[in-house]
């Protein structure tokens, strides 16, 4: 038997509207739940690329918001059926329901007692740029009758179809919410109810505890309940078997609370015995304890509530940069001045030495120029050719050129898959290089910072260091007495 359920994917805003898809073909194709890779297949498109695949075609055709992709889960009984069956199965299933028209990639996870599959497809055909659109009932129409013929093919049960079985979509939020153990509202509504179903003495004192938590009800054909903050109403039957009215009848007679309540266990009395680890006072430098000094007496300010923290902008980026900076002190083990010119000396050849790598880059990419320009034009062509293949004659001028484009390329020794992930690879590692650049940047900043701070001695200081140059004919002892002004500067 194998029951499916379908979720769609909404965009996350303007910034990465395509997050929850990549995530979503991340989850499916993890090796640890697909037989290490083995039962990851794709419809239209390569699964290694198909996230990027599908992105270029809703690129293409100008819907890169709203819904982004679809999720099917097609879950088999426990025992009914092996891995290797399951995938040729969910693979049959893709090519029937999509067609030619979309993107899918589909896996199997065998991770589980219960084998089940997964199916992610574009939400924008790559052959017309029409949208997937699902109407409420197509998983009774189209979908569940597609699994059960299958099923049956195989010798599998199959699933009686209903109005009732008929499931409307969820979306992908929820689920994906429900996999990462988050809050739901179904969790919620079963802990209310299993709460009611204790206290309440009939099914009309059940309902009237129910209004008091702030629930609506509905009576009718089904128990229906919507809690506060929920939009709509929702049938207990969905939350489970020993949710429907009927099964709520029977555990209001007969559950009560001392069901739910362990037995005590007899404890003897005992010395109850804790070591207490002493921990080491931190020795700190000179430099170190002025900047914590000052941090602390920032930090006398009292709290203030979130939204009156305007007030005190100026006071918050001053103790943001001063944790800054000690932060920056104690990570580089800073402990006087001529460290501080160190470690800037070092940030400074780092610096150049990142520049260095990252036009190596430049350069290395720049080798492949012709080779990727030449795979963004055959790309350009890759769906007129597969039109082309399959019986369109329209695209014949796009088909010939595609060729020509391919042998070149083979000519030279690549296929489009090697020629997509040496793209790939350096646009990762040029990545890589900026954000080493840019952390190396903001490190190479505070230590500038510091030194000019620093540099700035108050004049107080500076006359009484004008009797110590008068000393020239002891030059040990003037340099004993410059290491004392400077561990002074550093203490405070």
């Amino acid at each position: 038997m194998a029951i499916s359920k379908i979720l769609y994917m909404k965009d996350c805003g303007t910034g990465n509207p395509g997050k929850h898809l990549k995530q979503g073909i991340d989850y499916i194709t993890r090796k640890e739940k697909t037989g290490n890779g083995l039962y990851v297949g794709g419809l239209n498109c390569q699964p290694e690329f198909a996230y990027e695949q599908m992105r270029e075609t809703k690129k293409e055709f100008g819907k890169t918001d709203k819904r982004q992709g679809y999720h099917l889960i097609i879950s088999f009984a426990e025992g009914e059926t092996t891995p290797e069956q399951a995938f040729e199965i969910i693979g049959r299933f893709v090519k029937e329901y999509l067609g030619n028209g979309y993107e899918a990639v589909y896996t199997v996870h065998d991770n589980t007692d219960h084998i089940h599959g997964h199916v992610i497809f574009n939400s924008v055909s790559f052959m017309d740029g029409r949208k997937y659109r699902y109407e409420k009932g197509d998983w009774a129409k189209y979908i569940q009758p597609v699994t059960n013929r299958l099923c049956e093919e195989y010798g599998l049960s199959t699933v009686e179809i209903s109005e009732d079985r008929a499931q409307p979509t969820e979306t992908y939020r929820e689920w994906n919410d429900y996999k990462d153990g988050r809050f739901v509202w179904g969790d919620m509504i079963r802990r209310d109810l299993d709460a009611c179903v204790l206290q309440a003495p009939s099914f009309e004192s059940f309902l009237d505890l129910l209004k008091e938590k702030g629930y609506e009800i509905k009576q009718g054909k089904h128990l229906a309940v919507q809690p506060a903050g929920l939009s709509r109403f929702r049938r207990t039957k969905s939350l489970g078997e020993n949710y429907t009215e009927e099964r709520l009848r029977e555990r209001i007679l007969a559950e009560s609370l001392s069901d739910y309540r362990p037995a005590r266990k007899g404890c003897q009395p005992g010395i109850i015995r804790c070591r207490v680890k002493r921990l080491k006072k931190s020795r700190m430098s000179g430099i170190q304890k002025r900047y914590f000094a000052r941090m602390y007496r920032l930090g006398k300010l009292k709290k203030r509530p979130y939204s009156r923290a305007w007030k005190y902008r100026n006071e918050i980026r001053k103790f943001e940069r001063l944790q800054e900076q000690y932060l920056f002190l104690t990570r580089h083990g800073v402990g006087n001045i001529q460290g501080l010119e160190a470690v800037n000396g070092t940030l400074s050849g780092m610096k150049k030495e990142a520049s260095r790598d990252r036009s190596r880059l430049y350069r290395e990419r720049a080798k492949f120029r012709l080779l990727f320009e030449k795979m963004e034009e055959a790309e350009s062509l890759q769906k007129a050719a597969a039109s082309f293949r399959a019986g369109d004659d329209f695209f014949k001028e796009e088909y010939l050129k595609f060729e020509a484009i391919e042998k070149e390329m083979s000519g030279q020794g690549y296929s489009f898959e090697e020629v997509t992930r040496l793209k790939i690879h350096y646009s990762g590692e040029i990545a890589r290089m900026r954000e080493k650049e840019k952390a190396i940047r903001k490190e190479l900043s505070i230590a500038k910072r510091l030194l000019k701070e620093l540099s700035c001695v108050p004049e107080k200081q500076k006359i009484q260091s004008k009797p110590e140059r008068k000393n020239q004919g002891e030059p040990e002892k003037n340099m004993e007495t410059r290491e004392k002004q400077a561990e002074g500067l550093g203490s405070r």
